[in-house]
């Protein structure tokens, strides 16, 4: 497998040999939703609390006698019926929403993704995208230039998760350079995960002889 390498003007420049265990598997739609619902249940924290008739305050004393008012019995302004009394079956803080999810399950959900959308013709790669200082324009002018490729055109939408951004390792000037770019996000190719992938429509592998080479480390 081969692909086209272009840089930051939008002309192709080279051309990539792309590992098949990498970009051409085949979809399995199970595994992938096996693991971006597990990805995503992890992240939940769990905090809602609901106070149940117990922890509520007041109810000490019966609210009227049992018989002889003509009103329905009660023993306790805590009953859930009451206005300000306990929640019945609410949610409790100690609920762990967690799941177990297999390293080489996440890796594989990973690469399949991955190969999906390079099928989808979403993947892009270009020349590594060198700053010499945070510089938000010349991102943006980045971002112009690689939407004129076909297929690509809803690169510079202002709105939704337009692109993921991989390099090989951490380039603080890139990320601060695009950090303003609400569609866009940077990830070193060491962190980049199932569900982040299938979030943004597009990603922009840049160096991506090195940046293969990190996501070699994870097989």
């Amino acid at each position: 497998m081969e692909a086209k390498i272009y840089n930051r003007q939008g002309k192709e420049s080279g051309s990539v040999k792309l590992p098949e265990k990498f970009f051409g598997l085949k979809i399995n739609n199970d595994l992938i939703h096996q693991v971006i619902e597990s990805m995503n249940s992890n992240a939940r924290q769990g905090n809602a609390n609901s106070k149940d008739r117990s922890e509520v305050r007041g109810g000490g004393k019966k609210p009227w006698k049992q018989k002889g008012t003509g009103r329905a019995r009660h023993g306790s302004r805590r009953s859930p019926i009451w206005v300000g009394g306990g929640t019945t079956h609410g949610p409790r803080s100690e609920r762990d929403y967690s799941k177990k999810i297999n390293r080489k399950m996440k890796t594989k959900a990973l690469f399949t993704v991955l190969s999906a959308k390079l099928r989808d013709g979403e993947v892009l790669f270009t020349e590594p995208l060198i700053f010499a200082k945070p510089e938000a324009k010349l991102a943006t002018k980045d971002l112009g230039n690689l939407s004129k490729l076909a297929g690509f055109e809803k690169l510079v939408y202002k709105t939704g998760k337009r692109a993921l951004i991989v390099s090989p390792t951490k380039d603080e000037a890139m990320l601060k350079s695009f950090a303003n770019i609400k569609t866009v996000v940077v990830e070193e190719a060491r962190n980049i995960n199932p569900l982040t992938l299938a979030t943004y429509k597009y990603v922009l592998i840049t160096d991506p002889v090195k940046t293969i080479e990190a996501l070699s480390a994870r097989a």
